[in-house]
């Protein structure tokens, strides 16, 4: 059995995230609110504070309306 061989890029998942709000011109108040996340904590995923629970991230994909394979991707 093989595992990977890097490390996840979070720094990037960090990009992606705020790329995809800034393209809908949310700020964080807006995609708190949609996302039911505290906007304490998306600030702290765009910082790089914390990575995130995976519930979260699986709520801001449905805010943004992707997949949340299509979000990770840059993982």
């Amino acid at each position: 059995m093989s595992y990977p061989t890097r490390d996840p890029d979070f720094a990037a998942l960090r990009v992606e995230l705020a790329k995809q709000r800034a393209a809908r011109g949310w700020t964080y108040d807006e995609l708190a609110e949609r996302t039911g996340v505290s906007r304490r904590t998306l600030i702290a995923i765009e910082t790089g504070t914390t990575h995130g629970r995976l519930d979260s991230w699986h709520r801001i994909a449905q805010a943004l309306d992707v997949e949340i394979g299509e979000l990770l991707r840059v993982l």
